[in-house]
């Protein structure tokens, strides 16, 4: 069966106090909603459909960052998750397989979650995701019997007995499209908030004669975030799930409550991550490589046998090759670095290409961009860059080349040629002596007259 993906976005989360739409505020390195769309991509969704209000255009961008065929539809009034859910019906006309209802600020329904209910729904006609809370609060109540269930009661409705349900709803509802907008029609607004309630269609559909059951997930699954303090929890919560997943898959964390990831980073085995070290979206590191402490990584690869700082920031599009060192101070950007090159101090590449073997000097900048332009220096397979040379884009420098410390290229050097770019040096005897002398008397002067 096919699969639509409805995400609601349209929440403005006035706790959070900010101009960003909530569901834009970032967990891991991504905004909460590309969270719900990565999840809900477990199930090859044909469509997805983003509901947004509040801060729509920033919201519709974000997800089409993410996902480029995505479509975003406004819901203009807060009128509940019916409404919003209803919104999404002309740009789901015809479709004939599974809608999911997921939401852009609940960013941990996982992927197995997801399945689970897909395999409940190819016996039921509605399913609803559920969990036992610890402390039900002012969630609404999932109203079972046995497998079946009967119906949601948001919990400024529900009764004593109701209250007493630790079985809670969390939102997320799965149905064929069809049936789904079909329930919604039916649904009024004769409820305690007087809005259009999503919940409602389980009792509509039950007394149309529709099967409906729940999935259990854990209740850490389904934290929505509505402010601050919850933005920060479900950022601790993602980072410490993620630092467990990377040392069950065999990767070494030296000081794991130091080491911060990305909602997509990958590591190999045996890689191993030194303390303080911060990884941002589209990071990829194989097996084997190192990154030493203080680096800050981002939009980057690094291959097995590299090692990465300390100290070292890598920006998106570099690409270290196997072997590769990159050391402290140092700052690649847009450039290759070839199997076995080497930066090992206080440098900055970018929009560059270094040849395999090839050493990089201390001080070494690409001057790449004039301004309005960005230029790319090409460097060859086992030269030489001196110390502090200055390499004015677009510059090339030849296999086997040198070029001398201090030297600035504004010329391509050729294969096996030293370049040496620097003015000459001419010591005047005495003459350093002669100026502290009078500096020193200058200050004498400065500090009497004070």
């Amino acid at each position: 069966m096919t699969t639509a993906l409805i995400i609601l976005g349209a929440g403005m989360g006035t706790r959070m106090n900010s101009d960003l739409p909530k569901v834009l505020h970032p967990i891991g390195g991504a905004p909460m909603i590309v969270h719900a769309m990565r999840a809900g991509g477990g199930l090859a969704p044909e469509k997805t459909v983003i509901v947004a209000g509040h801060g729509a255009e920033a919201v519709s961008q974000a997800a089409l960052d993410y996902d480029p065929d995505a479509q975003t539809v406004l819901q203009t009034q807060q009128l509940g998750t019916a409404h919003a859910v209803g919104c999404a019906k002309d740009a789901l006309a015809g479709f004939k397989g599974d809608a999911v209802v997921l939401y852009g600020d609940t960013p941990f329904i996982s992927v197995e979650t997801l399945e689970a209910m897909a395999a409940a729904r190819a016996l039921h006609d509605i399913v609803v995701l559920g969990f036992e809370a610890a402390d039900p609060g002012r969630y609404g109540r999932l109203i079972t019997d046995g497998e079946t269930l009967d119906r949601i009661v948001e919990f400024k409705d529900t009764n004593d007995e109701e209250r007493a349900v630790t079985l809670c709803n969390s939102g997320v509802i799965m149905a064929r499209s069809e049936t789904l907008f079909d329930l919604i029609d039916s649904v009024g607004n004769a409820n305690a908030a007087g809005e259009y309630y999503l919940t409602d269609i389980i009792a509509i559909g039950r007394a149309k004669g529709l099967s409906a059951t729940v999935v259990v997930c854990d209740e850490a699954e389904t934290l929505g975030i509505n402010s601050r303090t919850e933005l920060a929890a479900a950022e601790a919560a993602f980072q410490a799930r993620a630092r467990a997943d990377a040392l069950e898959d065999g990767v070494t964390l030296l000081a794991p409550d130091t080491v911060y990831f990305a909602y997509d980073t990958v590591l190999g085995r045996d890689a191993v991550i030194e303390q303080n070290v911060i990884f941002g979206p589209d990071v990829t590191v194989e097996s084997g490589a190192r990154i030493r402490a203080f680096s800050h990584l981002e939009g980057c690869h690094v291959s097995r046998g590299a090692t990465v700082g300390p100290f070292a920031r890598l920006r998106p599009g570099a690409e270290l090759q196997e072997n590769v060192h990159v050391g402290n101070f140092v700052e690649i950007k847009n450039a290759v670095l070839a199997e076995g090159a080497k930066a090992n101090h206080l440098t900055y590449i970018g929009d560059a290409d270094i040849g395999e073997r090839t050493n990089i000097g201390a001080g070494t900048i690409t001057c790449n961009y004039d301004g309005v332009f960005k230029h790319r220096t090409t460097i060859g397979a086992d030269a030489f860059i001196g110390s502090n040379t200055m390499l004015v884009a677009p510059v090339t420098v030849g296999r086997e080349a040198m070029t001398a410390s201090g030297t600035v290229v504004t010329k391509d050097v050729p294969d096996g040629a030293l370049a040496v770019g620097r003015a000459r040096q001419d010591n005047k005897a005495g003459l350093a002596v002669q100026m502290f002398d009078k500096l020193k008397a200058a200050k004498i002067k400065q500090t009497k007259g004070s």
